[in-house]
């Protein structure tokens, strides 16, 4: 069994909400596995379902560009705020953004692009920035969505600057309807999606070992009832199908009109764009989510540098 250091104890207790011995324990019966104690503390009641790990915002900018019926979102990440704020550095987000438009999405594939304003590939002309502003950036991550008869529909959200954020969300509809009619609708679900941040458009596209691990939880809640396995059996089956409704866009309850699903609203939309709506793909950046930002105590460091 790996050691249980006060570091692991730390991470688990910033991740769960759950008391030190508490985290302690999940720890020592799961090997020292983050996710598993994770799961542990779930399955006991001891931390929350909702609880997100790994949100310690990271800075830079999102930038959003959309073309025709193509449109990206890319995440370029700086050290400070202060450099997220710097014109040169908007205008190389905003510059990504457009140049990732004619590649296929991926992040390598952004990289390898060449940048107009200086002749070179993104990843060298951002090299040269990092130079010139004094500050470490990089392309952390982009998607593309597009449709063949339709709209990509784009939302930025603690917009800095036009196409530039914290927050962008693509979302593609497929129709031969009425397309500002439908960009309409579009930017509703688009902000229903900044909102509630669905894990897929419908519920079968769930990832698959993200909904084992909830049933695997569920299974262990359901067993302390101390109910005969055919009940549990129903109990999980039926918070499953809650799980599903509440992570996939479509059976969420619409943001802008809670009285609707959203694909209930994307039904009454239909009559005014003139043709059916189908939605074939939807992505979701939040600056930083997912990076561990070093905690450091000013206080101390001040300390520190004045006794020299």
């Amino acid at each position: 069994m790996s050691e249980i250091t006060a570091a692991m104890v730390k991470e688990l207790r910033e991740k769960t909400g759950a008391g030190m011995m508490d985290c302690k324990k999940a720890l020592a019966e799961t090997a020292g596995d983050m996710e598993a104690a994770i799961d542990w503390l779930r399955a006991k009641g001891i931390a929350k379902a909702d609880k997100k790990s790994g949100r310690t915002a990271a800075e830079g900018l999102i930038g959003v560009a959309s073309a025709g019926t193509t449109a990206v979102v890319v995440e370029v990440n700086s050290e400070t705020d202060f450099v997220a704020r710097n014109d040169a550095f908007q205008d190389l987000v905003r510059g990504i953004a457009s140049v990732a438009l004619s590649t296929e999405g991926t992040v390598d594939a952004v990289g390898a692009a060449t940048y107009p304003a200086t002749g070179k590939s993104v990843t060298d002309s951002i090299k040269d920035a990092i130079a010139t502003i004094g500050e470490n950036m990089t392309l952390r991550r982009a998607a593309q969505l597009s449709v063949e008869d339709g709209v990509v529909a784009t939302y930025v959200h603690n917009a800095v600057a036009d196409g530039l954020g914290k927050l962008g969300v693509l979302v593609a509809l497929k129709s031969t309807g009425n397309k500002d009619a439908l960009a309409a609708i579009g930017r509703q679900v688009a902000m229903h999606i900044a909102a509630t941040n669905p894990l897929a458009v419908r519920a079968e596209e769930v990832d698959a070992a993200v909904a084992e691990r909830e049933r695997n939880v569920f299974i262990e809640q359901s067993r302390a009832s101390g109910k005969p396995d055919n009940i549990i059996e129903k109990m999980v089956e039926g918070r499953m199908r809650k799980f599903f409704e509440e992570v996939a866009l479509l059976s969420q309850a619409f943001v802008i009109n809670p009285d609707l699903t959203v694909a209930a609203a994307i039904k009454e939309a239909e009559k005014e764009v003139g043709a059916p709506i189908e939605v074939t793909g939807m992505a979701r950046l939040l600056l930083g989510e997912g990076i561990e930002k070093e905690e450091t105590d000013f206080a101390a460091e001040v300390a520190a540098a004045a006794k020299g």
